[in-house]
């Protein structure tokens, strides 16, 4: 098992909370995770349909079962469950009793507001970072099969072929979960979306636009949006709206959380058609973008990543805000630094001023620099940055 990085943060909050929620996409990790850190702790899986079944219909004898507490497995299925749990967390100041986990963040949050709230922890776990593959010896020889292959760990740890497990992960998971909660019958309408979303990434997000382009309105599109988001599959980035006396735009962009997953809803097949493909660019920010926020994540944090772009066109990809003040990251996908890349940086440096902390650009080549004032650091070293935003 690849140690993850989330691992010295789910021992604090156990060592500090009654309950620590984790959630995540399915196939993340959870359940290897809470099994490994928490060896003591009976396991039950509400997948099970006979554990389950008695969930429902006997919560109060099944929690009886687990008097020093439990790992309960996607969580999510029986959210009845969390009202009763409630009361045993009250009848003990134990803190690490409980470790519970979910798939789809909207039913296991329901809960946690509805009978939790201030009882347990929640942690996000997605899947491997590049620190954890490097950790694992898992790093890809070359960019392009990086981003193909994603992060999901049953690759790595089943040697499984990426195109593979990914289109059974998109059949199984992804168009049965998420079109079961939407209920969605038409499949070949929402797989058209699912790839419209993956064609989106790193733009400026339009539901308009896009449900022009599938053939539904714009209020459908934020509602299977706000599912895909809730089940870990995409997030939006927002702007910064700070304006340096500028107007900015104010829509978020669209972002997967793996770019494996977005690979294959773009049809890509094979790692090689990354080298010229009309979207590697926008891939690589999107997995730059993801390496930052889970960065984030496994250290309990919430995101503090923006973008910032005004009417003139003028962007720069992120801004992470930290300590009160703003550090900018330009991200490039090309191997070749070229002296235009760092034409957006030093015009945003020159209207933030005071409040602008060390400039950042990440770029598909190998060596590290220093050019312009500005951090260059190769896509190898993307731990770096995300151990700090």
């Amino acid at each position: 098992m690849i140690r993850r990085d989330i691992e010295p943060t789910l021992r604090r909050l156990a060592g500090a909370f009654k309950a620590v929620t984790l959630t995540g996409p399915r196939q993340s990790g959870k359940t290897t995770l809470a099994r490994a850190v928490f060896p003591d702790l009976p396991y039950l899986s509400l997948e099970n349909p006979d554990e389950r079944r008695q969930a429902e219909v006997d919560p109060r004898g099944l929690l009886a079962r687990y008097p020093d507490g439990c790992i309960f497995d996607e969580v999510h299925r029986v959210p009845p469950l969390l009202s009763y749990l409630q009361g045993v967390l009250d009848a003990t100041r134990k803190p690490g009793r409980f470790i519970l986990t979910g798939s789809q963040q909207f039913g296991v949050m329901a809960g946690i507001t509805q009978s939790l709230a201030g009882r347990t922890a929640l942690l996000n776990l997605l899947p491997f970072s590049l620190a954890e593959l490097a950790r694992g010896g898992y790093v890809a020889s070359s960019l392009a099969e990086h981003l193909f292959r994603g992060g999901y760990p049953p690759i790595y740890d089943q040697g499984l072929a990426p195109d593979d497990w990914l289109n059974a992960y998109i059949a199984t998971y992804v168009e049965r979960d998420v079109r079961q909660v939407l209920q969605v019958r038409d499949l070949n309408l929402f797989s058209r979306f699912l790839a419209l979303c993956a064609g989106s990434v790193g733009q400026v997000f339009n539901a308009s636009r896009l449900g022009a382009d599938c053939g539904i309105n714009h209020g459908t599109v934020r509602q299977w949006l706000s599912v895909l988001e809730a089940s870990f599959v995409v997030f939006r980035l927002s702007p910064h709206h700070r304006n340096f006396r500028k107007r900015v735009t104010r829509s978020p962009k669209l972002y997967f959380h793996d770019t494996g997953l977005a690979c294959r809803l773009l049809g890509v097949e094979e790692a090689r058609q990354l080298d010229t493909h009309p979207l590697r660019g926008a891939l690589f920010e999107n997995w730059v973008v993801a390496e930052l926020l889970k960065g984030r994540m496994n250290r309990g944090k919430p995101s503090n990543l923006h973008f910032w772009r005004d009417h003139l066109g003028l962007e720069v990809d992120v801004l992470a805000a930290r300590g009160g003040r703003l550090f900018p990251i330009e991200i490039k996908s090309g191997a070749t630094l070229a002296d235009d890349w760092f034409k957006s940086l030093d015009r945003w440096l020159t209207l933030a001023g005071a409040e602008a902390g060390q400039a950042r650009l990440v770029y598909g080549g190998q060596e590290p620099w220093t050019r312009h004032g500005v951090k260059v650091v190769p896509w190898r070293n993307i731990s770096e940055i995300a151990a700090e935003v």
